[in-house]
């Protein structure tokens, strides 16, 4: 069940991340994917930074909307490249 909610978070991060970062865009699914790699990221960067989001569900959804914009930022910068 864990899992579950693991990829709805980053579903619907993927697309708040997708709504926040205009532009070129990967499509729907794309920045859904990007959004559930992005889920992984978020929780790894704040633990490197120390940063604890205790808020049950609102948190782990911001871990992973913080995530997920980063990943999107990244790949995008590579992708113009």
């Amino acid at each position: 069940m864990h899992f579950l909610w693991f990829l709805v978070i980053g579903v619907v991060a993927g697309f708040l991340a997708g709504v926040l970062m205009k532009g070129g865009g990967f499509g729907l699914l794309g920045d859904l994917v990007l959004g559930i790699l992005g889920a992984v990221v978020g929780g790894w960067l704040f633990g490197v930074l120390g940063i604890s989001t205790e808020g049950g569900l609102v948190g782990a959804l911001l871990t992973a909307l913080v995530g997920a914009v980063v990943l999107l930022a990244l790949v995008r910068v590579f992708k113009r490249a």
